[in-house]
Formats: C-alpha cells, structure tokens, sequence
C-alpha cells in the first residue's frame, strides 16, 4: 500500500519550516532489496510501481507527523531500481545487441568543447550514420544466411540440397523444378528470416521506448543556473528522448526493409538487365532500383537532419513523411518481392549471390567514418585539454571502431559457422563471401593480442602487489605482522588498479581491430579481382595457416555466442554474476539512445526522473533537509538527478557518494558530461558534497576535483579491512570490503551526520527566499 503522508504533515505546519531531514537512498549495480537497505523486514512502498519505488521501514511512514522524534537522525528512504535492468533470462538476448549499445556510448563519449556547436553535431552526425551501417550489416549478414547460403547456394547445389531434406521443395533438382525451386521465388521466401529480425528489432525498440522514453521530467519553474551548468545533464529535455528515438527507429527499420529489398530485387533485376527478356520487366527492374536509391537517400536524410533536443522538453513526434517511413518501404519490398517472384526461363543460381561488394562496401564507410570521428574528437580535444581523458580524447572513436568489429565479427563468424554447417565439404557451395572469410580468420590473432595484452597487464600487477605488500605492513606497524594477510590485501589493492588501465586495452585493441580489418578488405578486395586460374599456388605453409585461421574462426564465434547467452542470463539471473560483468552493462544503458535505436533501453530516463519528482516534492512539501546517498552506480543517478534539481531545491540538497565511479569511469570516459567542470560545478550547486572511496575498490575511487575543493569533496581513503588483526571490537577477522558494504564503515555515519549539520547550519525555509546565500 503506497502512502504520501508528508503533505497532509506539512499542511500543519507553516511552509518552508524545515524541521525534519530525509536520507534517501540509491544502491549500485548489483541490485538489493528495501529490506537490506533500511536494515529493517518490514518495510513499506512509498510511491512507485513494482519496477521502480521507494520504500520506508514500516515504523518511519508517518515520520512528517512526528518531526521531533526525528530531530537527531534522519528518516532513511530507499530507492529500488534493480527491476529496470534486471528481470527474468530472456532479458539476456538484449545482449545481442551489443554492437548497437557500444556505438551508442560512442556519442557520449565525446571531448569537452564548450561553444564549438557546430562540430559537436558533426560529431553526433558521424555516430549516427556509423549506427545506420551497424543496422544495415546486421540485416545483411542475415540475408547472407537466408538468402545467399541457404536459398541461392545451397538449395541451388543437389549435393548440398540432398544433405538438408528440408532444402529439398526449394531445389530444382530435387522437387523436379516444383513451383518454388525459381531462384526469385526462393530469395522471395527466405527474405521472411531477415524481414522477422527486422520486425523483431523494431518491436523491442518500440515497447522499450513506450516503457521508458515517454516517462516526463519534472520541468517547470525554475531553469538551471545558466552559469553554473557545465554538463548538458541538468538541460530540460536531456532525460527525454522520445522524438529522437521515433525518428531514429523510422529510419532504422526502414533501411532494414530497403537491405532485404535490395538483396532480392537487385539480382532479379540484373538478370533482366543481361537477358533480353521482357521490356517490362526490365523497365519494372529500373524502376524498382530507382526507388530503392530514392529511398535510401530518404533515411540518410532523416538521420542526418537532426540530432538531440535538450534545452527544452520536445514533447511532439515528427511529421508524417518520417513516421510512415517504414511503411512505405515495406510496401516497396512488397512489390519488390512479387518482381523477384516472376517466372524468368533460363536463370538459374550458380556461384555466390550477387552483392558481395556490399559488405566491402560497409567495411570501408565504416573505417572512414572511425577515422573522421578521430580527426574531430582529437580537434575538440586540443580545444579543452583534459589531462584524465581516456586515450586523450579518442574514446569515442575508439568506442565506435569495437562497435563496428563486433558487426564484423558477428556477422563473418555466423555466416561462416552456418557455411560450415550447410556444407561440411567446402566443395558443394562457394561459401560466403570473401570478405566474411576474411573477417572470420582475423579472430584468432586478435585474441592471441588480447591474451599477450592481459599477460603484460597480469605481470604489472603482480609486481604491484608486491609493492603494496610494503606499504600494506607500513600502514598497519606495530600490530603482529601476518604475511597471508597482508598478501591478501596487496593483491586486492593491486586488482583494483586494473580498472584504470582499461583504456590502454581498449586503444590497442581498437586500433589492431582497424589495422586488421584493413588488412582483411584488402586482402579480400585482391582475391576477388585475381583470376584463379592466373594465381600460383600459396605454399602450404601459408595455405594451412589460413585455413586453420578461417576454421578457428568459424568455432570461436560460434562458442563465443554461446558463452555470451550464457554468461548474459547468468548476469540477470544470478547476483555474484552481476556483480562482475553489470557495471559495464549499466554504464552502457545508462545513456539516453542518442545514436541507435535498437540499443537496450535506458533505464536513467525512468530513474532519474524518480529520484528528481521525490526529491522536488517532498522538499517543496516539507521545507526539510535532504542527503541523497548513493553507492557505486547509484551515485551517477544521484549526481544526475541533482542536476536535474531546480537550483533553490538543489541548496537543500546534500550529496553523499561512495564506491563512486563519478570520475574513475564516468569522468574520464565521458568528459563532455562528467569532466572536471562538469562536478566542480556538482560541488557548487549542492550545499554539500562528501565522497567516500576505498584502496581496494575496483570501481569507486576519489572525484579529484582541482583545487581547494578535492579535499572538501573526498575523505582519506578509508581502511580496508576495518581491523588488520584479532582485536576487542573485531575478536574474529575483519573481511576485505572492496566494492561494498560502505555503511558498515563508521566513517560512513561520520559523514552523514556532517551533512546533516552543514544543512542545518544553512537551510533557510523556502517560503521566504529562493535563493541560498551561495547561490551566484
């Protein structure tokens, strides 16, 4: 039963009198329950659904009525939004849209550049069309396999049709040419597999976006602070993207209908082209090819027209032309199909299908595109230096060439793997096409370079260790020396250093991944234009490397996929797993869908609008004191949803953060939002900002704000373990803490109760003035 019981409390009282403070409560990544974080089995919903909500302990919901038993401690809330990105193991195939999340976090990824407007959108141009040719290889690996493999090749050959029984209506040869077997009429039919994952993505893009982009922020009032707002995080329209996603999703679907069109229609039409059949049909073939670059012009325009609105709330949807986009381009794959489908004598289906130079032709925009997204990200970069910038600015470029990588590898090692499977042999069918062979035999040294990359990586912390084991003894002198304690310590501290070298991994492998993917379209490019009679043959040497190459490649992505369904359901289904692979997952849907429609939802577009009407309304209802408390991930919503703050309220506001990647992750990978400007400017909206961090965690650390205001912010790093040895107040061993359990540090009630006094000290009641004296 949900109750509101602070506004009948504040009708008693007179307004603005602030005699009361609430600590509300946001966990991290891992997920928990109300129970656990209130420390109390009973407890009771406040506001909010069963996806999202806040909870009380069943003796605090009526706390507004009873300001004075609350005048030395405040009324503890807790939010609870595990339910947004967790659920039950069918959520784990969003993982499969991978490619699309990591070219979307390319947007965000962008360096610091205040007033260079136009180079900014650039910018986002050149990530949208980099996610426009994400969704297109997609659809056309999938037309490789339905069409070109299955269909053409494969129901084409007698050999492989008589290995697959079910092939045998399609084949000529084995139904006696029965009124499917035309080459058109089977590219007709399976045209059905990439039009469902077509409709698939447009589905779960469509019910994710009525879940989550249409929840409102609290807009009205006041504006923030034009001085003061360095990120675009407290800008109206940030959390609510709603147009942008409708548009980007028209679009989207609509270039992967003209893909399965196109795969169908161009073949058709080039036999027409040669034959000398019918002028109709040939005329009809033009036309059709007509439309589809028409079309096709139409989507790139749409992408490229506009980007995000977020000085204000963009409640309305585009004009027709875009929402009926789709529509239109499946009335023309329609037709385009009922053209492949007509009887043409004499055309049969013999090599590969015609398009191989489509995948080509991906490769090279999408290498283009990563290379122009460089030169601009290193522009905008020199234009605001930041010393902490993941790989000096190049983040976001660097982000997108792994996007594009795992299109590739995707969709080489899948057709592949299914070449494989249709024709064990290698000598029924042509296989797929030579790129995706190539892209496919470039997996194994990738990952050989990752594994020697880990080595170097495993070697430096291991020396580290050892360095810490010194210090380790040094900060515990005097106490009885344990050296399995103390190696334990020094090798948790040494771990949790790795995060900080994500970068370097991620711009070596970025930059292999480019020069490798090169190396393949080349390579690729050369064999398709050597005659094979004119070729020598390769030594066998060199013959037996490739082919174990292309072969480990085709198994490795295929238990790749597995291990990935695997390890994703496990993530949503198990907690420990969660834990270890959930912050990347969360920093990745923690973006509003700026670049890619089909990316996982965002889950901040419904927490952070939460948090922002809580905190609002029972400010404005109470006149009280708020310390908005956050753990790991739920610091960033708590750092977002102050931002989202009108400024008076946020003068009421105390934040507390701990196991905080505000900077380690967020800070360096996300400069243009969470850079030095951006939190020093946190620091100074909020009355108070206290952070906590620990040596041993892998993801919190220090928000290292320039000047006097880093100490003010970040506290020593606290001890971990509480007690080195056997003591009175830990008689048994204290455990390393890490990533968790900050509270039971009494450092952490140390600094909650500061807050409070800072906020008591300085609250003036809202009735009588809006404005705090630290306000500009």
């Amino acid at each position: 039963m949900e109750r509101a019981p602070e506004h009948a409390a504040a009708a008693e009282r007179r307004p603005g009198e602030a005699d009361i403070a609430l600590e509300l409560l946001v966990h991290g990544v891992g997920g928990t329950t109300p129970e656990d974080m209130l420390g109390d089995p009973r407890t009771e919903r406040i506001t909010g659904d069963d996806t999202a909500a806040v909870f009380r302990r069943a003796d605090d919901t009526d706390a507004e009525s009873r300001p004075d038993d609350y005048r030395d401690r405040p009324v503890p809330e807790a939010y609870v939004w595990c339910n947004l990105t967790s659920g039950n193991g069918a959520r784990a195939l969003w993982l499969l849209l991978l490619p699309f999340m990591v070219v979307n976090l390319a947007h965000w990824m962008r360096p610091s550049a205040r007033g260079r407007v136009r180079t900014v959108r650039l910018y986002g141009l050149l990530v949208r069309l980099a996610g426009l040719s994400l969704t297109v290889l997609l659809v056309a690996a999938a037309c490789e396999v339905a069409l070109d493999l299955t269909a053409w090749q494969c129901a084409g050959t007698r050999a492989c049709a008589d290995r697959h029984s079910w092939l045998g209506f399609l084949s000529p040869e084995v139904s006696n040419n029965g009124w499917w077997s035309p080459p058109g009429r089977r590219l007709a039919l399976a045209a059905l597999v990439p039009l469902a994952l077509t409709g698939l993505l447009w589905y779960l893009s469509h019910r994710t976006w009525s879940a989550y982009e249409s929840q409102e922020p609290r807009v009205g009032g006041e504006r923030p602070d034009e001085e003061t707002d360095r990120t675009a995080l407290g800008r109206p329209g940030f959390w609510y993207g709603r147009r942008l996603v409708a548009r980007l999703r028209a679009a989207h679907t609509a270039a992967g209908l003209l893909t399965v069109a196109a795969a169908v229609g161009l073949p058709a039409a080039r036999f027409d082209h040669r034959s000398g059949g019918p002028i109709a049909l040939d005329a009809l073939g033009r036309l059709l090819e007509a439309a589809l670059l028409a079309a096709a012009a139409v989507v790139i325009w749409v992408v490229c027209r506009r980007g995000r609105s977020e000085n204000r709330l963009d409640q309305h949807l585009d004009d027709r032309l875009v929402r009926r986009l789709p529509l239109g381009c499946l009335a023309l794959l329609a037709l385009t199909l009922g053209y492949a489908a007509w009887a043409r004598p004499g055309w049969v289906s013999s090599g590969r299908l015609p398009g191989d130079a489509t995948f080509g032709a991906l490769a090279f925009v999408q290498g283009l595109l990563v290379i122009v997204l460089g030169v601009i990200a290193h522009a905008l970069h020199r234009t605001h230096p930041d010393a902490r910038a993941a790989i000096r600015g190049l983040g976001g470029p660097a982000v997108a060439m792994l996007a594009c990588a795992l299109g590739g590898v995707m969709s080489g090692g899948v057709a592949q793997r299914v070449a494989d499977w249709l024709d064990g042999t290698h000598v029924s069918i042509p296989g797929p096409p030579v790129l995706l062979t190539w892209q496919a035999s470039v997996i194994p040294p990738l990952l050989l370079l990752v594994l020697l990359l880990c080595g170097g990586l495993g070697r430096r912390t291991w020396r580290l260790a050892r360095a810490e084991r010194a210090a380790v003894e040094r900060d515990h002198r005097g106490e009885p020396e344990d050296s399995t304690r103390s190696r334990r310590i020094a090798r948790t501290r040494a771990m949790a250093t790795l995060t900080d070298r994500g970068p370097l991994l991620v711009a070596v492998v970025s930059t292999t991944t480019l020069l490798l993917g090169a190396g393949a379209l080349v390579g690729a490019l050369a064999t398709d234009r050597t005659p094979a009679a004119a070729t020598e043959p390769a030594p066998a040497f060199v013959q037996g490397a490739a082919e174990t190459a292309q072969a480990l490649g085709s198994w490795l992505i295929g238990l790749g996929f597995i291990l990935f369904v695997t390890w994703g359901r496990r993530a949503y289904k198990d907690a420990s797993a969660r834990r270890t692979i959930g912050i990347l997952w969360d920093v990745g849907t923690f973006w509003p869908r700026a670049a890619h429609p089909f990316a996982p939802p965002c889950y901040a577009e419904r927490a952070v609008p939460d948090l922002t009407w809580r905190m609002a309304t029972w400010t404005e209802a109470t006149g009280g004191r708020l310390v908005l408390s956050g753990h790991s991930q739920g610091s960033v919503l708590a750092a977002a949803a102050a931002w989202q703050l009108k400024p008076s309220v946020r003068k009421r506001v105390a934040l507390l953060t701990y196991g905080s990647p505000l900077e380690r992750l967020y800070g360096r990978w996300f400069p243009a939002h969470f850079g030095p400007a951006a939190l020093s400017a946190l620091h100074h909206d909020v009355d108070c900002w206290r952070n906590l961090h620990r040596p041993t965690d892998p993801i919190g650390g220090p928000v290292l704000l320039p000047g006097e205001c880093g100490p003010e912010v970040d506290r020593d790093a606290l001890k971990d373990p509480l007690a080195y040895g056997r003591t009175e107040a830990h008689p048994l061993p204290a455990p390393i803490l890490g990533h968790s359990d900050y509270q039971a540090d009494p450092a952490f009630a140390e600094e909650r109760e500061r807050l409070l006094a800072r906020l008591r000290a300085t609250s003036i009641p809202t009735a009588r003035t809006e404005r705090s004296p630290r306000d500009p």
